[in-house]
């Protein structure tokens, strides 16, 4: 009895499913209705396309339903906004629209990647500060001292995240439309410029005048040298005039002894 209890399959469910050895479920073999092989696909072999790491970072913004009248009625729509940047001084933005919310994301992803930009910075702030305008949204930018972080709204706030700027005091003046704002951030950044190129900039003469002092010096040493050489034939054609006006004068002193 006991032997025949080992042999006869387990009952699991209600149902009348039978548990199945490991063994054989290994060399069990599943066909589909034409009765052609299908293999086994495990998940665990399955290879990745995003198993490396990313070289920029993606993050949804907004994401808007829309709609458009045609003749048969409205058409309703997705439109996202996503930004994308490789936390260092690459950044972008897309905006696209489609059908459903991940076609809209994927297709506003790519236009991202397409339109980034590379801007300056001045450790982990901007440059100096901007105030640009885009269509009804107005941006003021400022660089702020370290530690300070990134005091900043919604919108702003998501960009910069995805940048090396870590210290940053920004203010929206104008619509709060989040794809014009978005866009009048990128063009801030776009207007960076290092401190090197300012007007007036005071950097580059700093690094001329040593080397000019230092060539001044070589040259001043050897011009006074030959100043003081020329005048010292002077003192000689004077004691040899002094010499010649004296004798005269004893010549006429010997006169009068004589007399």
């Amino acid at each position: 009895m006991a032997e025949n209890d080992k042999k006869a399959p387990r009952v699991i469910n209600k149902s009348g499913t039978l548990k199945m050895e490991d063994k054989v479920a290994a060399t069990k073999q599943t066909r589909d209705i034409s009765g052609r092989r299908m293999d086994r696909r495990n998940r665990r072999d399955r290879v990745r396309a995003d198993a490396g790491p990313k070289e920029f970072d993606e993050i949804t913004i907004a994401v808007d339903r829309v709609s458009r009248t045609v003749a048969g009625g409205r058409r309703m729509r997705f439109k996202a906004l996503v930004a994308m940047g490789n936390h260092k001084n690459k950044v972008g933005v897309g905006v696209a629209k489609g059908n459903d919310v991940t076609t809209a994301v994927a297709k506003a992803g790519r236009k991202a990647k397409k339109s980034m930009i590379t801007f300056n910075m001045d450790g982990e702030t901007i440059c100096h500060e901007t105030r640009t305008k885009v269509t009804g949204a107005d941006v003021l930018m400022k660089p702020a001292a370290p530690g300070t972080g990134i005091i900043a709204g919604g919108t702003v706030r998501s960009i910069m995240g995805l940048t090396g700027v870590k210290n940053l005091i920004s203010k929206s003046l104008g619509s709060s439309n989040k794809v014009n704002v978005a866009y009048a951030v990128i063009e801030a950044l776009r207007q960076q410029t290092p401190r090197k190129e300012w007007v007036g900039a005071k950097t580059e003469k700093a690094e001329v005048k040593p080397e000019a002092k230092k060539i001044e010096a070589k040259v001043a040493p050897k011009a006074k040298a030959t100043e003081v050489k020329k005048p010292a034939a002077k003192p000689v054609a004077k004691t040899s005039k002094a010499k010649t006006t004296a004798k005269p004068v004893a010549k006429k002193s010997a006169k009068k002894e004589d007399k």
